[in-house]
């Protein structure tokens, strides 16, 4: 056996040794449910509903440049290597400890920056949900930060109980998604009954205009929207039989998603002129108009809106405790300290790394209000957060075209076309991040801060493991 592989094989007995300490709480329906939770971003049908009535059509291309193609490459790498980690221990053992870190620094300071930006989020849906009066909490940073503060030690207390607790809160939050989105969808279908033609609300196929905002859009619209199968994957010492749960997950989630969101934009611009569309909260506006002519049914509105804060709960949940997971992973490779590995006596969970994720994904929150306006500070958080996420993924759809030869694996033609379809995808949206889709006051400004946000992390990221590397030599070298 050449000595790559057995090297391989003894990094996998490494983790698999680790993750036995684990329980095995996950089975094929809690994925599901989590892969529709985690994947369906509300607030990505603002992006999508900037396309306008071009919008199915941005919708399946992107389905079919880079959907389908990431879940082909997901379901075999984690047939391959089913490891908690997911990612962050695909790069590791199919490039080397370097990249694996980065992959994991870049998803981490991913989650915590996603967390971050949930403040925004609730605060929106509440003030949908009262009304008009309330309009004007969306906009106070004071009442965001509040919410921003509860919102991210309610997760870390479910996230430290683990997934046995966690499971069934991201549960609810998979069947609340499609009952909300499925709500919104059929007052668009009755809205389209006969006579919406006349009044122009009839949904059409229209071909994109070619310009740099569409592509921008479009760009946001595949990686923003559609990125996630892979996940999951992060809790793969968690599934029973996790090689089978998360293929099997992936298949059945996939169509069900896809629908969710090309109906689900066509309701909200039968509501909605694309110009007005809120990118905050684009689905509890619709709900909102769309419930409006249904006398008694008016209070259905803030009921549903006050599911989706919910939803946004349930995912702020499965995000934050996959997120936790990464520096433990790290841990056991001893590339960042140790105390990141202990785990909760009681509830066999990574107590210190979920403790330092909360504390980063409120620094997150303050440092993006400063100097701007909410919504422009939601952009940018959300941005600078799939950004770095991008980057991880521009790692995992390289594995099957650079990196099989140190994972002793020869990919067929198919599955190489799909990770070049993903990687020039991702990295379209990466380059495209610095231009925004709202207008803000300095564009120029809006792009430096992103350039210097994701450059500057994965400085610092490389600055970290470097320091780390060194003292572990130096500790090595001075033991007997």
């Amino acid at each position: 056996m050449p000595s790559t592989e057995n090297t391989l094989r003894a990094a996998e007995e490494r983790v698999q040794s680790h993750q036995a300490e684990l329980r095995k709480e996950l089975g094929t329906l809690d994925v599901v449910l989590a892969q529709i939770t985690y994947i369906i971003t509300l607030e990505f049908f603002g992006a999508a509903a900037k396309a306008g009535p071009s919008h199915a059509v941005l919708w399946l291309a992107a389905i079919v440049l880079f959907f389908i193609p990431l879940a082909f490459v997901v379901s075999y790498l984690n047939q391959l290597m089913p490891l908690e980690g997911g990612l962050y221990e695909w790069a590791r053992l199919a490039f080397n400890d370097t990249v694996g870190f980065l992959v994991a620094w870049n998803l981490w300071l991913y989650v915590m920056l996603l967390v971050g930006e949930y403040g925004f989020v609730l605060i929106t849906y509440v003030a949908f949900a009262i009304g008009p009066s309330a309009e004007w909490m969306a906009a106070n940073k004071g009442i965001i930060l509040l919410a921003s503060f509860l919102f991210v030690c309610a997760i870390a207390m479910v996230s430290a109980v683990g997934l046995r607790v966690g499971k069934w809160v991201v549960n609810a939050g998979g069947l609340m998604t499609v009952l909300a989105l499925g709500l919104l969808i059929l007052l668009g279908a009755i809205r389209f009954l006969p006579g919406a033609v006349a009044s122009g609300h009839a949904p059409h196929l229209v071909s994109p205009p070619l310009t740099l905002f569409s592509l921008s859009v479009f760009s946001k619209m595949t990686f923003g929207a559609l990125c996630g199968f892979e996940f999951v994957a992060i809790l793969a010492g968690e599934c029973r039989n996790p090689a089978r749960t998360i293929r099997k997950s992936v298949l059945i989630s996939a169509p069900v998603i896809a629908f969710l969101y090309i109906f689900g934009t066509s309701a909200i611009l039968a509501f909605i002129p694309r110009g007005q569309v809120n990118l905050i909260g684009p689905v509890p506006q619709a709900l909102s108009l769309g419930l409006q002519s249904f006398g008694a049914a008016k209070i259905v509105a803030p009921i549903t809106i006050l599911i989706l804060f919910a939803n946004v709960f349930c995912t702020g949940c499965l995000t934050f405790s996959a997120g936790a997971r990464l520096p433990m992973v790290a841990g056991w490779e001893r590339i960042v300290p140790q105390w990141f590995t202990r785990l909760h006596a009681r509830y066999r969970t990574p107590i210190n790394s979920i403790l330092f994720a909360g504390a980063v994904t409120l620094g997150a929150c303050v440092t993006a209000l400063a100097g701007v306006k909410t919504e422009e500070a939601f952009s940018l958080i959300q941005i600078w957060a799939f950004a770095l996420y991008g980057l991880a993924y521009l790692a995992m759809f390289a594995i099957p075209l650079i990196g099989a030869r140190k994972l002793g694996i020869q990919p067929g033609l198919g599955l190489k076309l799909a990770a070049c379809s993903g990687l020039v995808v991702t990295l379209l949206f990466v380059v495209l991040s610095v231009f925004p889709v709202i207008d803000v006051p300095n564009p120029a400004s809006y792009a430096w801060k992103t350039v210097a946000v994701v450059g500057g992390v994965n400085l610092a990221g490389g600055a970290l493991y470097l320091v780390a590397r060194r003292r572990e030599r130096l500790s090595s070298e001075r033991v007997p």
